[in-house]
């Protein structure tokens, strides 16, 4: 890096702004620049997000009315799976790497991630995984049909799509922590000089958490899916019976990755929503500290609470309580994260821009999803609950209402800076209030499903219960119409570059207040380089000076 540094060490801008410049698909196929990877990234995660979109429709058009319409009960069984892998190592978690890509460099002061090329490879890792999880659908017997968990004995007995699934989740989870290596070493050795770690943006505080969470339980993921591998193949029986193995020790395996993942799926989010709403109320962050030590808890907490996914497997009193008083717990540090983003607003000069419309909107339903998830750790009532659609009410509030209401607010928030033109703001409300009132119309209904009983994972249902799925269904299809809208009108024209020209610090009020923080010291479109000379930073670590 030093000598990288060396190299441009006093030059201005200008002089190099087409140094080592790629242009056509050389640039996208060996892309090092860490705008460039993040961009793939965040398209990648884009394209999924509709695929899985679209097995989400499927399931919903068939529950439209009780009786089979469309889809027999075991291409329904794929369409779930397929959706729930689809949509979290597909689309989540690319998205945020996307985020992590463009963002964590701008933010520290760094000219580019710390290994440019195994960045490059840890996105193209994620291609053929990809097409290998679309494909199984196409494969004898059809996608695996096991549920996202995977859970043995159905895996044991799946069709060769089951091989290809287990294939592109290890793919998946190699990117994930090749990404996290290089996001650890480029947040603890690439800041710019003034820049400690109490004083780095939260976004990159809660990256650098989910970067080690993501370290930790990928192998565990791994392990689990191996050892499903060699029971199918190779012999071994750890989670057949009749070879005195246990399926029961798959779920604990799956859900000490899998609890763990939840958070990496929401931690970011937070960094985002942490960055947006003191610059759309003009004030500093409420209680900084206390938001990085709440951080960390819930990383530190989400590796004791695995197994309130499983209340139902039999599981002693004692072990039910441990988990049940651990998952508590876990509610303390997210609360505390609530009340300093409400403490912020408070008594704020606060303005509605897209943005804050967004992380609002985020507080607000990711609050619903965190209130089910209190109600859910409560082994007595969990037993009901259990694999019925409350459970699906409860994951869609926290994921689609955390994770990707989160992503848009980032989007809207630092789209301008990456593009160089501002969205229309009517239609950025269009999308809003749309994807708001569509998500409500379809999430909550499920809520009064799961309550009278109704279980998930299944292509039909007693006629008690057509009348939230009929309302559940439309609301789908509205909230999938509503992101279609968002790229035709929202992401194309910005792309393309049409709309008006964005000022370097397009949220700040005429005094200067609003956004702060170093990605906000380049122009708008960030150039290609930036930082090569590491900035000198006041006293806040804010802003460049000199």
């Amino acid at each position: 890096m030093s000598a990288v540094l060396d190299h441009h060490g006093g030059h201005a801008h200008d002089d190099h702004a087409h140094d080592h410049h790629p242009t056509g698909w050389r640039r996208w196929v060996f892309a090092t620049n860490h705008k460039d990877i993040g961009t793939m990234y965040l398209l990648f995660s884009f394209t999924m997000l509709m695929i899985g979109g679209v097995l989400a429709l499927g399931i919903r058009a068939e529950l439209f009315q009780p009786g089979l319409q469309y889809v027999n009960p075991q291409l329904f069984n794929q369409l779930t799976t397929m959706h729930g892998l689809i949509m979290v190592f597909g689309a989540i978690m690319p998205a945020f790497v996307g985020f992590a890509n463009w963002m964590i460099p701008l933010q520290i002061g760094a000219a580019d991630m710390a290994f440019a090329r195994m960045n490059n490879l840890s996105f193209w890792l994620m291609i053929p995984a990809a097409l290998m999880l679309v494909a199984s659908f196409f494969m004898p017997g059809g996608a695996p049909a096991a549920g996202w968990t995977l859970y043995a004995p159905l895996t044991l007995q799946m069709g060769p799509s089951m091989d290809a699934g287990i294939f592109a989740m290890h793919i998946l989870g190699a990117s994930s922590i090749m990404g996290s290596i290089n996001i650890i070493v480029t947040i603890l050795n690439m800041r710019a000089p003034g820049m400690t770690l109490m004083k780095m943006p939260l976004f990159c505080w809660t990256w650098l958490i989910t970067a080690y969470l993501l370290i930790a339980v990928m192998p565990v993921l791994a392990g689990a899916i191996t050892m499903t591998l060699t029971d199918r193949h190779f012999g071994t029986s750890f989670f057949n019976p009749a070879g005195g193995g246990d399926p029961v020790m798959y779920q604990h395996i799956f859900w000490f990755f899998g609890h763990p993942e939840v958070y990496i799926m929401i931690l970011p989010a937070f960094g985002i929503v942490s960055a947006i709403i003191p610059a759309f109320s003009r004030k500093k962050l409420f209680g900084y500290a206390s938001m990085v030590y709440a951080t960390a808890s819930i990383a530190i907490l989400s590796f004791i609470v695995w197994a309130h996914h499983m209340y139902t497997t039999g599981m002693p009193v004692t072990g039910q309580l441990f988990f049940m008083y651990a998952t508590m717990l876990i509610a303390v540090p997210t609360g505390v994260k609530i009340f300093n983003w409400l403490a912020t607003m408070w008594k704020g000069e606060m303005t509605f821009e897209v943005p804050m419309l967004w992380a609002v909107g985020f507080l607000f339903v990711f609050s619903m999803g965190g209130f089910t998830g209190l109600i859910l750790a409560m082994a007595p009532i969990d037993i009901q609950l259990q694999d019925t659609y409350y459970v699906v009410a409860h994951f869609h509030y926290v994921l689609v209402a955390g994770s990707l209401f989160a992503l848009f607010a980032g989007v809207y928030y630092w789209g301008p800076k990456w593009t160089g033109v501002m969205f229309s703001e009517t239609r950025g409300k269009i999308h809003f209030w749309g994807s708001l009132i569509f998500f409500n119309i379809t999430f909550f209904p499920m809520h009064f499903l799961g309550l009278a009983g109704m279980p998930r994972r299944y292509a039909d249902y007693p006629m008690q219960f057509a009348d939230f799925n009929a309302i559940a269904s439309v609301g789908a299809f509205g909230f999938g119409l509503m992101q279609v809208y968002f790229f035709f009108f929202i992401v194309l024209p910005m792309m393309q570059g049409k709309g008006e020209k964005a000022p370097q610090r397009p949220w700040n009020d005429p005094d200067g207040r609003g956004a702060e923080g170093l990605e906000w010291e380049v122009p708008s479109p960030a150039p290609w380089h930036t930082f090569e000379t590491p900035p000198k930073l006041d006293a806040t670590a804010t802003k460049v000076v000199g």
